[in-house]
């Protein structure tokens, strides 16, 4: 079976992945279900590679210990800068890179985000699901997850769910 690239983001419903500043404290249900299954673990087992840029980088480790030990990592940055432990910082054509994993044996490719990655996979139409989980909160501005011009991507409604006020769907390449 060949690896899978995977976006697995949240968003508003108004489509941005953060406040302007970058904060994500809106990432929180409706409090119906507080205590429903959202799948992350169930999706987080079926990968053991992640991708996302610098900022993202920056944001997860802002909040302590890198949450993501075990699988390995890529951080997109125009810094040069030194790998450690966790991650590979790179500017490697995207491409190649995707080219390179997905000869190796493992499991999924989780692309985290932000938007410069996620406009750079998509734009390399690398991109195999998209797995968006919506959150109910209109946040009026913010950073969007698509840069406003990408070309048509062709998708194709694999599943949808709903959990705690949230709601995810899950689409592969048409």
């Amino acid at each position: 079976m060949s690896r899978k690239v995977i976006l697995y983001i949240a968003t508003s419903i108004d489509g941005y992945i953060a406040r302007s500043n970058g904060e994500v404290d809106w990432l929180e249900g409706d409090g119906s279900e507080p205590n429903a299954d959202d799948g992350y673990e169930t999706f987080y087992n079926t990968i053991d590679t992640v991708i996302m840029g610098n900022t993202t980088y920056k944001q997860i480790m802002s909040w302590g210990e890198y949450p993501y030990k075990g699988t390995k990592g890529y951080v997109y940055t125009k810094n040069t800068q030194d790998h450690n432990e966790d991650v590979i910082f790179t500017s490697q054509d995207p491409k190649e890179l995707i080219r390179k994993l997905k000869q190796e044996e493992g499991k999924d490719i989780w692309v985290i985000g932000g938007t410069e990655v996620v406009d750079l996979f998509v734009k390399s139409d690398l991109i195999d699901e998209y797995i968006i989980t919506i959150a109910p909160v209109i946040l009026g501005e913010g950073i969007s997850l698509f840069k406003g011009d990408n070309t048509e991507i062709k998708l194709v409604l694999k599943e949808m769910r709903a959990f705690n006020g949230f709601t995810q769907n899950h689409y592969v390449r048409k």
